[in-house]
């Protein structure tokens, strides 16, 4: 218990698993801009989808990890421009 965590808890967070996995799988690395996500996200759409030979399945996962990586940008829709 000297680290502040039982010995059973991972190391690190479920969210931050997943957004570790979301990043690998769109190839961006964290920090990355709406435009570099939606761009990746683009390029692997067009590699798994159905009609080039993917599965709905690839689809699914390519855009869960597009839409939990947009949600963790700031919001932009209150700035001063």
């Amino acid at each position: 218990m000297a680290t502040g965590r039982w010995p059973w808890q991972p190391n690190s967070s479920t969210r931050s698993q997943a957004l570790s996995r979301a990043r690998k799988l769109l190839g961006v690395q964290a920090g990355a801009r709406r435009g570099d996500i939606i761009a990746a996200h683009k390029r692997l759409i067009a590699l798994v989808h159905p009609d080039r030979g993917g599965t709905n399945a690839q689809v699914h996962e390519a855009n869960a990890a597009r839409d939990l990586l947009l949600g963790e940008l700031p919001d932009t829709s209150t700035e001063i421009r």
